[in-house]
C-alpha cells in the first residue's frame, strides 16, 4: 500500500526554488550597485582630427657689424622675416593611437639654383603615438616617425621664447629638436619625474640618413619636491646622445639642467659638454667643448585683462674647442671663447583658450674669440612677434 505524500514535502522544492530566486535578483541588483560599469565613463574612441599653426616673425636692425651697399655705402642691415610657420595637424584614431603632422616653412639657401632665398615646404613633424595608459603610468606612450628629441621640446615647455631664438644647445648646433627615429617615454607617479628614451637617425629631420650609425638620446627628468609649496617647481634633468659620425668616430653631447618655475619667475642653467671625432684617422683632430648657459625670466602679476610683462635675460658662454692650444704652447684667456648676451621685453596677450600671441623688443649681443682670424662682434636689434594655437 503506498504512502500518500506529505504536503511539506511538495512544497519544499518551491520554497527552495523562490528563495534561490530572490538571492539572484538580490545578487545581481547588488552588483549592478559595485561594478566598475556604473561610475566608470569608457574612454572616446571617436576618430577626431584638429589644426592649429605657429608663426614665428620679426623686424632685424643690425646694428655691428655695419654693411656695404652696391655702391659702398656704408649701412645697418634691416628686413623683416618670417622665421617659421607651422601648421599643425593632430588628431587621434582612438583612445590609444594618436598621430601628428606638422609641414615647417622656412626660407632655403641654395646657392646657384631657383630655390636660393625662398621659402620652402618641408616636415618637421609627421609620426604615430601608442598610447599606454590603459596598462602603465598616466603619460606612457610610444612614438615612431619624425618627431621630437627628448631635449629640446622639454626644455621649450620650460623657455617660452623659441620665437626669439633657439635655446642655447641647438643654437649651438649640438642638438636637433627633431629626428627619426622610435622613442619612449614615462611618466613617475606622484609627479616625480620622467623618463624619455630614443633611438634616432642621428642627422636631424632636415637630412637624410648617410650612413649605419644610429643616435641614443635618453633624458631623465627629477623633481625632488613635487607635494612642496614652494620648491614643487624646481626640476634637475640629465640628457646624453651617443653617436658616431662613421664606425669609431664618436659624436657625443652630455647636458645637465636645472630650472626653476614659479608664477612670477622662470630660471634655467645648463652645463654642455661635447665630443666630436670626425674621422678614426689618427690625424684627425678631436673637438671638446664645454659651456654652460643661464637665463630668467621675470613676471609681473597678470592684469585684469589676463595680459601679462615678461623680462628675458640670458647668458651663452661656450669653449667650442676647449683642448685647442694655439700656436707658441699657451692659451690665452677668452680665445676660442663664444659669448651670447639676450635682453628683452616681452607683451603676452590676453590668452583666449588655446591661442597665445606675444610682441618681444630685444637686444642681441655675439662675441667672438677664436684662434682663425677674429670675427666681429654682432648687435642686433628685434621686435619679435608669436601667434600659436
Amino acid at each position: 500500500m503506498s504512502r500518500p505524500v506529505s504536503r511539506h514535502r511538495l512544497a519544499r522544492p518551491a520554497v527552495c526554488l523562490n528563495v534561490a530566486m530572490l538571492i539572484a535578483l538580490v545578487a545581481n541588483a547588488a552588483w549592478a550597485q559595485v561594478t566598475p560599469a556604473a561610475g566608470y565613463t569608457p574612454p572616446d574612441d571617436t576618430p577626431s582630427i584638429k589644426l592649429g599653426a605657429v608663426i614665428f616673425a620679426d623686424y632685424t636692425y643690425q646694428q655691428k657689424p655695419t654693411a656695404t651697399d652696391a655702391d659702398g655705402n656704408q649701412i645697418n642691415s634691416s628686413s623683416f622675416n618670417v622665421t617659421r610657420a607651422y601648421i599643425n595637424v593632430t588628431g587621434n584614431v582612438s583612445h590609444i593611437v594618436a598621430f601628428r603632422i606638422t609641414p615647417d616653412v622656412v626660407r632655403a639657401s641654395l646657392p646657384g639654383t631657383s630655390l636660393d632665398g625662398s621659402i620652402t615646404f618641408r616636415i618637421k613633424y609627421a609620426f604615430a603615438q601608442i598610447n599606454l595608459d590603459d596598462w602603465m603610468w598616466k603619460g606612457t606612450w610610444v612614438r615612431l616617425g619624425i618627431q621630437q628629441t627628448p631635449y629640446i621640446d622639454f626644455m621649450e615647455g620650460i623657455y617660452r621664447y623659441r620665437f626669439q631664438g633657439t635655446i642655447f644647445e641647438e643654437r649651438e648646433g649640438y642638438v636637433s629638436s627633431s629626428d627619426a627615429g622610435v622613442s619612449f617615454r614615462t611618466a613617475f607617479p606622484k609627479h616625480y619625474g620622467e623618463v624619455h628614451v630614443g633611438f634616432y637617425n642621428g642627422e636631424n629631420y632636415n637630412k637624410p640618413e648617410v650612413n649605419d650609425q644610429k643616435a641614443v638620446m635618453i633624458r631623465g627628468t627629477f623633481r625632488p619636491l613635487p607635494m612642496h609649496s614652494f620648491l614643487r617647481g624646481w626640476r634637475v634633468t640629465g640628457f646624453y646622445i651617443g653617436d658616431n659620425y662613421i664606425r669609431n668616430s664618436e659624436r657625443r653631447r652630455a647636458i645637465l639642467n636645472t630650472t626653476f618655475e614659479h608664477k612670477y619667475l622662470n630660471v634655467g642653467f645648463d652645463y654642455l659638454d661635447t665630443k666630436d671625432q670626425t674621422s678614426a684617422k689618427p690625424t684627425t683632430n678631436d673637438l671638446h667643448g664645454k659651456g654652460w648657459a643661464f637665463w630668467m625670466t621675470p613676471k609681473l602679476p597678470h592684469r585684469a585683462n589676463g595680459s601679462s610683462w615678461e623680462l628675458l635675460l640670458r647668458y651663452d658662454h661656450l669653449r667650442p674647442n676647449d683642448e685647442v692650444t694655439p700656436v707658441g704652447g699657451t692659451t690665452a684667456p677668452g680665445h676660442g671663447l663664444n659669448e651670447r648676451t639676450i635682453a628683452g621685453l616681452a607683451y603676452w596677450f590676453p590668452k583666449q583658450s588655446s591661442v597665445s600671441a606675444a610682441l618681444m623688443f630685444d637686444v642681441e649681443n655675439v662675441m667672438f674669440s677664436d684662434y682663425t682670424p677674429s670675427k666681429p662682434t654682432q648687435q642686433k636689434l628685434f621686435l619679435h612677434g608669436l601667434i600659436s594655437f
